[in-house]
């Protein structure tokens, strides 16, 4: 993957413009060989608020009711990016009525107007990609009521797009980038009369696409859940529309669509949201369900690791663990320093949670909440488990290095629940020290028992924590067991700091206690969630120690409250507020 200011990078941004150009020579398509069936699903709330002229894009708010989309100023590249993917006509279709339709159909043909003769920056393949996907899914919502004129302008747009997928899809970055390309331009071929030579080479190429970069666990590289959940629902989308034209799926289609549905069975939490890791959020409210419908595959959950990450089940209780190395290379410029962290979910109530991305906020809260100190695990003495390179010159992008290199992890059943067992040595280099974790989770998900240790095995090990503890004056290396809590859960320090407590909206109570070696606080967090305006305020509990030793052991516990029921009748609805 290129920076953008890299030779190469420079090269696909002119070769982008200069096929953009090009495409106006195109001729227009004729019309649809069949009538397009809508698939993406949008936000009624979302949708209400765009006809009202709020556009949050990329987490900034534009109050716009009288000024068209393609004549505000845009804050930033990702605010654009947003816009001219065209994913806002899946929110707008969603309202479905008059305002809606006369909101979407003007700025459709605004964009036609302003950047349908291949000028500004949507058109890279990605965005394409995007763009056309949603133009053939709503056609008939935006065509409604068009005279032939704007038909005609339509379709040449829609045929100026697709063609310009056909040359430049290569151009797309490998992952998600590129589905989104050949996805569209498989979208347009067999969608489209006059277009059907463009499917052949994509189908074969979204093919071999799948082969490289799904691997056996059914993941991506990257290990983004989220992003997953993307590529998923592309391929199921593509899969649709071969069916619909009467011809089959490739094998490596198929067969990557299987490996990646129980994948996402095992990444989903029990009120049916992502594990947040890696630059994920837990994705769009019903667009997981509705991609694993569309899949047709059986339920079933991975066997073992599912694209590096350990699912631990009992009762209502799910938990979710960080088991792998990070991502690598160009694959780990979103990604977070969260060897061994984890997420757990109480039925529908997220209990304990990692930060999240903040790159909707800024270039500072993308870079905290890639650090460890942002996610449930240890950190030690304020370092990061894996480090941020140095960013890309003229780009925010950093890679992660020194990251850890050996996982080992094991997973069993005891008597009364299932055990997870885990290290890393992403503390090795600089204390000598390897962070392991034990995580038991009962079978009536009602209590988490866990340790955590910090220990200098081998002799070079030792040396180095000897070293390390010089530096302290024998004083100790510190570190913080971190437990970030869901904005939503009322913590409160109890049994005079001996334990937190904290209550669900369900009505749950749940109680964190430890063994006494260490300090206890309940701290000021944040919750990082794309799609609004600022992080929202939550809190963190806080075990601090310190290491003195070749062994640290700290014990602590989750668990329900002894008059909690076990089954709760959760009827409360979050109605999502992107304005706060």
């Amino acid at each position: 993957m290129s920076s953008p200011d890299s030779f190469a990078g420079r090269g696909t941004r002119v070769l982008n413009r200069l096929y953009a150009r090009l495409s106006r020579r195109q001729k227009a398509a004729t019309g649809f060989v069949s009538q397009p069936e809508p698939r993406t699903i949008g936000s009624f709330a979302r949708g209400r608020q765009l006809i009202a002229g709020n556009l949050l894009f990329a987490g900034y708010l534009i109050e716009s009711r009288e000024t068209a989309l393609w004549d505000v100023e845009a804050p930033n590249a990702a605010f654009d990016a947003e816009r001219h993917g065209f994913a806002w006509l899946d929110d707008l279709a969603a309202v479905g009525d008059l305002p809606a339709r006369a909101r979407a159909q003007a700025w459709l043909w605004g964009w036609i107007d302003t950047h349908g003769d291949g000028r500004g920056p949507g058109w890279t393949p990605d965005l394409a990609g995007r763009r056309v996907i949603r133009w053939i899914n709503h056609a008939l919502f935006l065509l409604r009521g068009q005279d032939r004129a704007a038909s005609d302008r339509f379709y040449r747009a829609l045929a100026a797009q697709s063609w310009f997928l056909s040359k430049r899809w290569q151009g797309a970055a490998p992952g998600l980038p590129r589905f989104e390309a050949l996805t569209g331009l498989i979208y347009a071929g067999l969608s489209l009369e006059g277009q059907e030579s463009l499917a052949d080479p994509a189908v074969r190429a979204l093919a071999r696409e799948c082969d490289s970069q799904i691997d056996h666990q059914g993941g991506l590289p990257t290990r983004n859940p989220e992003e997953l959940l993307e590529v998923f629902t592309l391929l199921t989308w593509a899969a649709a529309v071969l069916h619909d034209a009467g011809r089959g799926v490739p094998v490596p289609h198929q067969a990557a669509i299987e490996r990646i549905a129980p994948t996402l069975r095992t990444l989903r939490h029990a009120d049916g949201g992502l594990a947040r890791f890696h630059g994920g959020g837990r994705g769009m409210e019903g667009r997981l369900d509705h991609a694993l419908a569309a899949s047709h595959v059986k339920p079933r959950h991975s066997d073992g690791l599912a694209m590096g990450y350990a699912r631990l089940t009992g009762g209502r209780t799910t938990l979710i663990v960080d088991a792998s190395a990070p991502p690598k290379g160009a694959a780990s410029y979103n990604a977070h320093a969260s060897t061994l962290a984890f997420e757990l979910t109480s039925g529908r109530r997220p209990l304990v949670v990692n930060c999240g991305s903040g790159a909707s906020f800024g270039v500072e809260w993308r870079r905290a909440g890639r650090a460890t100190p942002s996610h449930s695990t240890l950190c030690l003495d304020g370092y990061s488990s894996a480090r941020l390179g140095d960013p890309e010159r003229g780009s925010a992008r950093e890679s992660l290095v020194d990251e850890p290199v050996r996982v080992p992890i094991e997973i069993s059943e005891m008597d009364d629940g299932i055990r997870f067992q885990g290290g890393h040595d992403g503390y090795l280099r600089g204390f000598g020290l390897t962070h392991a974790r034990s995580l038991e989770l009962t079978f009536d998900g009602r209590g988490l028992a866990a340790e955590d240790m910090l220990l200098a095995v081998e002799d070079p090990d030792k040396r180095r924590f000897d070293k390390a503890m010089d530096a302290t004056v024998l004083s100790g290396i510190g570190f913080d067991i971190r437990l970030h809590l869901h904005p939503e859960v009322d913590a409160t320090v109890d049994l005079g700091g001996a334990a937190v407590s904290m209550a669900l909206k369900s009505g749950e109570i749940w109680v964190f206690r430890h063994d006494g070696s260490c300090s206890l606080a309940l701290e000021p967090s944040v919750y990082l969630e794309k799609g609004r305006l600022k992080p929202r305020a939550s809190q963190q509990i806080v075990l601090s120690g310190r290491a003195l030793s070749y062994h640290t052991r700290v014990r602590w516990s989750l668990s329900k409250a002894q008059d909690t029921a076990i089954a709760v009748r959760d009827l409360h609805r979050n109605e999502t507020d992107y304005f706060n």
